[in-house]
């Protein structure tokens, strides 16, 4: 007879709880199983039947158990009972439940608790030294009351909370007793145990833990306290949560992974694990290694997984992971350029910024037509499109996967108030947005054109209008690009120091610029604003352009004549 029984708290898959069952027994372990009542009783009389020919099972009084609730506390305490009083070899009980699966031979668990007779293993810790309390209740857990269930009953228990805390309703923690919390899977001593179930102080205790929430991760976990001599606050069962408080469950491709946590028991397998039950339910698996159990071997991945699952891989979007406004892992994967004004103040400037940083240039890409992309491309990475409906159906989704699809390259485009404005506030709230802005350039095209003086003047005020919305967005404070500003005048003042401060920030091919891109003629453009003004338009975004070209501003003015006597 075995020194460890096991205490086995089952409610589905009665099929893979026998088959465990029976492994736990070959080994000479005493196994004492509690069916929640919520099973069928002819269903569980036929999994009693299947096992009555094993001489080391027995079974326990049945309580309703659900999750949360004082009943999952009874079952343990009734099966404890039960296992304390028919097998006086047992020294360490090891509870279990029906989805926990044994990952090392049985014969190593009990040399591992009998090298250790005084400990017991229970995860036991305050509830502030507990990182993993989700759902906002961590002491108030046990000074309120939660007669209702938060899983049938989620308003009542919702309402019954407020209510408490309204009225500031509180319950006393009984004396002597300092609430700890921890996993609900623990291996005891014969000693701690039955002084728990023995004290006379039980009824007490029992009744103030009935009405704290999920008293199964806190009942023994806290009582423990008082009697263990010797405590290791951990537990030998690999369970693993997620970011929402649920276990994750194994799977047969998590076979190597079981493996190389050297741990004794895991739970929360898939009873349709097959290939994890016939590897692991052999004597020789794992057999001979003799280690410590050490889940730290597979947390980092764990880790990985949970934070790929928050905060998901930068700049990527998908089915599975779309985050909410705000809580995006960075809205692009990679830094970009966005141009606004220079392809309409410099001759073919897209093809001169490409040859100068090695960038790949777009045209507008958010142009009315169509996505402009570079080389006139219908299709880039990613089988991404150049169709308007397609980009305008989710500007910013667009934005992100040309990118994602490129990652690895330096994208640059341009902007102006002629696109679609959509992704205003995006580019703005983006780090990996580099926007540089000639403020007031739209009007150059204007001024080229040949059309009517007065559709001109329309067409003028509602670029001006939507570029002025614009540079609100890029002024305010909730704007995270790198951003640059000047107007027209400003920038034509330095051109070529200008270009170079964008180019660098692009990254250039080839350092210092030793020429830059033909400036537009701008040859009576000061009068084209004049006239504007003329006809009610003020052109503001402009800055100070002088009427007179820059050819007459800049001719060095006429001395005047002397004579010499």
């Amino acid at each position: 007879m075995s020194t460890v029984g096991i205490v086995m708290l089952v409610h589905t898959a009665l099929e893979r709880a026998e088959q465990v069952a029976r492994h736990w027994t070959a080994a000479g372990c005493p196994v004492v199983l509690h069916v929640d009542r919520n099973v069928p009783r002819k269903t569980f009389q036929a999994f009693r039947g299947a096992l009555a020919d094993d001489p080391l099972i027995r079974f326990s009084r049945r309580h309703r158990c659900e999750w949360g609730t004082w009943g999952i506390v009874a079952a343990s305490q009734a099966a404890s009972e039960y296992m304390l009083s028919e097998f006086s070899e047992v020294r360490h009980v090891f509870l279990a439940s029906g989805s926990c699966l044994p990952l090392r031979p049985v014969q190593e668990l009990i040399d591992y608790l009998d090298a250790r007779p005084a400990t017991d293993f229970i995860e036991s810790a305050t509830t502030a030294d507990v990182p993993w309390i989700v759902g906002g209740l961590s002491a108030e857990r046990f000074t309120l009351r939660f007669p209702f269930s938060w899983r049938r009953h989620r308003k009542l228990f919702d309402a019954y909370v407020a209510l408490q805390r309204r009225f500031k309703l509180r319950r006393r923690v009984p004396a002597g007793l300092v609430p700890h919390m921890g996993s609900q899977w623990w291996c005891l001593t014969r000693r701690t145990l039955s002084a728990i179930l023995e004290d006379p102080e039980r009824p007490r205790h029992d009744a103030y833990f009935r009405h704290v929430w999920i008293p199964d991760e806190s009942y023994y976990q806290t009582l423990a306290r008082l009697y263990s001599d010797q405590i290791e606050s951990r537990s030998l069962t690999l369970s693993k949560f997620d970011y929402q408080g649920k276990p994750h469950i194994f799977y047969d491709d998590h076979l190597q992974l079981l493996r190389r946590s050297d741990c004794f028991v895991a739970r929360k397998i898939w009873p349709h694990a097959e290939r994890l039950y016939q590897a692991f339910l052999t004597d020789g698996a794992g057999a001979g290694t003799r280690k410590e159990p050490n889940p730290g071997k597979i947390d980092r991945i764990f880790a990985k997984a949970v934070e790929r699952r928050t905060r998901g891989r930068k700049g990527l979007y998908m089915q599975s992971r779309y985050p909410r406004h705000g809580e995006e892992n960075g809205l692009t994967s990679g830094p970009y350029s966005v141009l606004q004004g220079f392809t309409e103040l410099f001759e073919d400037f897209e093809t001169w910024l490409a040859r100068a940083t090695g960038a790949r240039v777009h045209g507008h890409v958010f142009a009315p037509g169509r996505a402009e992309l570079a080389g006139g491309q219908e299709l880039i990475n990613g089988c991404l499109s150049d169709t308007a409906a397609l980009r305008d159906y989710n500007p910013e989704s667009y934005l992100s996967n040309l990118i994602w699809n490129t990652r690895g390259e330096r994208q640059c485009f341009q902007f102006g108030p002629g696109d679609t404005q959509q992704a205003n506030w995006f580019m703005a709230r983006d780090t990996n947005a580099q926007i540089s802005v000639i403020s007031g350039a739209w009007a150059v095209p204007l001024f080229k054109s040949n059309r009517n003086f007065a559709d001109l003047r329309r067409e003028a005020a509602r670029l001006q209008r939507i570029e002025s919305e614009h540079l609100k967005i890029l002024r305010s404070h909730w704007a995270k690009a790198r951003i640059r500003i000047w107007s027209m005048a400003e920038f034509i003042e330095a051109p070529m120091e200008n270009l170079q401060t964008v180019v660098d920030e692009i990254g250039s091919t080839g350092g210092h610029l030793s020429a830059a891109p033909r400036l537009v003629d701008l040859s009576g453009f000061g009068q084209f604003l004049q006239n504007l003004k003329n006809q009610g338009m003020h052109p503001y975004l402009m800055g100070d352009f002088p009427v007179q070209s820059l050819a007459q501003q800049s001719a060095p003015p006429r001395r005047k004549p002397y004579l010499v006597k």
